[in-house]
């Protein structure tokens, strides 16, 4: 007997949502449940699902396929990490879906759990519908430190499944189609120096002032990318050219200590057109200069920098099959980029014509209080059954 003899009970998209919202699926915590649970109602209606598990074990994507077995059909994808709600003051519980004045309210709801359990349900419909072409779903971890964990999925839908034609990645945009977005990169760095008493600060190495030095050299280069006129690309951004930015650094012991270690993270939002990892080159290059200047006064200097994370930028696309299928589902023609990264860059990496639809604000992502207009989730659905149509069609 297979699991289709005794299918469970069809849900609505809004007890999808509250299905999943009820899953506290924090980046730094398994996702693993809330896998276990997606997998086994979407098999008991017969999609064929496959896991990507991350190298400990401890998390995994989950991707989908339903219909025949032939090119040219849609990935939805979407991530299940949320954000904590540490600190944050909510109204209500952020993992019980509550809904108030037409807006659903929890932790995910806008991102982007709204988006997975419309393209669940979908998933569900599209088993009995008479599709002329597959419906793909792709689920994620750890899309909120890095779009890491999509990576070895991506690389395996490209191999395993047919290729779909389009790639709709459902980040909150109010179902406008946005066809770029910027790239990104983080390198954690941590220089080493050599304490002394500060009075025989010429005998030591401060690790604060050599950090100082890699500051100033960001200042520089922020300086120039300002200064420079933007690519015809670049310029549909805003600000129209890549930045770099340290947002926390830490380091010494005393102030009468040359401080014998400093850490900070540094990242760059790297506009479409431009290559994340000739950031990532240049960004070496310079602590290598730093550090051979620290090893002139001792040879225990050293700078280490991380592996981090590179995010692909999301190119537009010269009549993309993914842009016109959302133009002709959503009857928006304006043109809309975004500065933050989804997992869209590493679709389009690999071959994928991908833009970014969903429903829901990107503004209440992350908020206590994160919420989704009933409305925006609605349109959503409504996207959802033309979707339906057009694989049939």
């Amino acid at each position: 007997m297979t699991t289709q003899d005794h299918p469970q009970p069809e849900l609505s998209p809004r007890e999808l949502l509250a299905t999943l919202v009820a899953f506290p699926s924090v980046s730094r915590d398994s996702n693993l449940p809330l896998i276990d649970w997606v997998e086994n109602y979407l098999t008991s209606f017969g999609a064929e699902c496959h896991r990507v598990y991350s190298p400990d074990g401890r998390k995994a994507n989950l991707y989908a396929h339903v219909g025949p077995k032939v090119e040219g059909g849609v990935v939805l994808s979407g991530h299940t990490d949320v954000v904590p709600v540490d600190g944050q003051d909510w109204s209500s519980d952020p993992w019980e879906l509550t809904e108030r004045d037409g807006r659903l309210y929890g932790r995910g709801a806008c991102d982007m759990k709204g988006f997975d359990a419309l393209a669940i349900a979908a998933a569900v419909r599209a088993t009995r519908a008479p599709l002329a072409r597959p419906l793909q779903l792709a689920l994620s971890y750890d899309e909120e430190v890095g779009c890491t964990g999509c990576i070895p999925m991506v690389e395996e839908m490209a191999t395993r499944l047919p290729r779909a034609s389009a790639v709709i990645v459902g980040e909150p945009s109010r179902m406008k189609v946005v066809t770029g977005h910027k790239g990104g990169s983080m390198f954690p760095t941590r220089i080493i120096g050599v304490p002394v008493h500060s009075s025989r600060q010429h005998l030591g190495v401060s690790a604060i002032h050599e950090a100082g030095r890699v500051l100033n050299w960001l200042n520089e280069v922020n300086a120039e990318l300002m200064s420079t006129p933007p690519t015809p690309v670049a310029a549909l951004f805003d600000p129209p050219f890549t930045t770099g930015s340290v947002g926390l650094i830490q380091g010494g012991t005393a102030h009468n200590i040359t401080a014998g270690e400093c850490s900070f993270t540094l990242g760059f939002r790297v506009v479409a057109g431009e290559d994340p990892e000739a950031w990532r080159a240049r960004y070496l290059a310079h602590i290598a200069e730093v550090e051979a200047g620290m090893k002139k006064v001792s040879e225990e200097a050293a700078i280490e920098v991380g592996e981090g994370f590179i995010v692909p930028a999301l190119t537009p696309e010269t009549d993309g099959a993914a842009e016109s299928l959302a133009r002709r589902l959503t009857g928006d023609n304006g043109t809309h980029v975004v500065s933050y990264g989804t997992e869209a860059g590493h679709f389009q990496k690999n071959g994928y014509s991908t833009v970014v639809c969903g429903p829901g604000d990107i503004a209440q992502a992350h908020t206590p209080d994160e919420y989704i207009e009933l409305s925006e989730f609605n349109a959503g659905w409504r996207f959802m059954e033309k979707l339906l149509d057009d694989l049939a069609a």
